[in-house]
């Protein structure tokens, strides 16, 4: 079966990917602008009726800011645990409000049916109302999405294990975030345990635990402030290089995913 994967915005100015079969397709989180959302669909020749669902990872308004728009405009249901609804209720950002016909509860480590999608929703450690992370098989491929997450949990291995494709968070590169303009009490909350994951802690922890079927991994959720794509890029590539894991032509794909503008459109047959 072949499956499609797109990227049309990944980080703190928002996070949207897209995931398709030939017949239907599913968005994992929407947190760009509705018009970004439209044109980028038309400019890769994609159409918004296919999409059976969007499933969101937390209730942070870069991952729902266009969640009321395709409710209620394009009738597509929102999926996640009633917590991150509860979240997504209560968010400023939310200028069109959820209705109870659009809204779908789902539960972690519960697996759900979407026409051609497999779903199951997990645990991970986040500073947002709640957290879960999405496994997604479509036939024999299983995609992992895990966009922000403070530290790599057994849960979260889990489901890196099994990957074939996987989306997953590179936020910052530790010495820039140290040296660099937040002030220190956003430095030590994007460190903790419950905010976001560097370069070097991904990078390490994947070099450590490589998973054996994993073809593609997708570097997301780079920050403007204290990464830079080719810096993610050279920390995994270091790491990997000292672990034996071949890269790019001769191993796994890394692609560290734009902010704002859209990726290639992948295909996988």
């Amino acid at each position: 079966m072949e499956v499609r994967f797109l990227s049309l915005g990944s980080g703190s100015s928002g996070n949207c990917y897209y995931l398709a079969t030939k017949t239907c397709g599913i968005l994992i989180d929407a947190g760009i602008g509705i018009r970004s959302i439209k044109k980028i669909f038309k400019d890769y020749a994609l159409n918004l009726d296919t999409i059976r669902a969007v499933l969101i990872t937390h209730d942070h308004a870069d991952h729902i800011k266009a969640v009321g728009h395709l409710a209620k405009k394009h009738s597509i249901p929102i999926y996640s645990t009633p917590e991150v609804h509860a979240g997504i209720n209560r968010s400023y950002c939310m200028t069109e409000k959820l209705d109870n016909a659009h809204r779908r509860f789902i539960n972690k480590e519960e697996t759900i049916q979407i026409e051609d999608f497999s779903i199951t929703c997990f645990e991970v450690p986040h500073d947002a109302t709640d957290n879960v992370g999405y496994c997604i098989s479509v036939g024999d491929k299983t995609f992992s999405f895990i966009t922000d997450i403070g530290h790599i949990t057994d849960t979260a291995a889990a489901y890196i294990e099994r990957s074939n494709y996987l989306i997953l968070e590179a936020n910052y590169d530790e010495t820039m975030l140290q040296m660099g303009p937040y002030p220190q009490h956003l430095k030590a909350r994007i460190a903790s345990p419950n905010g976001h994951m560097s370069n070097s802690e991904m990078a390490n922890y994947l070099a450590e635990h490589f998973p054996a079927g994993l073809k593609y991994l997708w570097l997301c959720h780079l920050s403007k402030d204290n990464n830079h794509p080719e810096l993610a890029y050279k920390t995994v590539e270091t790491a990997f290089k000292q672990h034996g894991i071949a890269l790019d032509e001769n191993g796994v794909q890394v692609i560290p995913l734009k902010r704002t503008t859209p990726s290639e459109l992948y295909s996988f047959e």
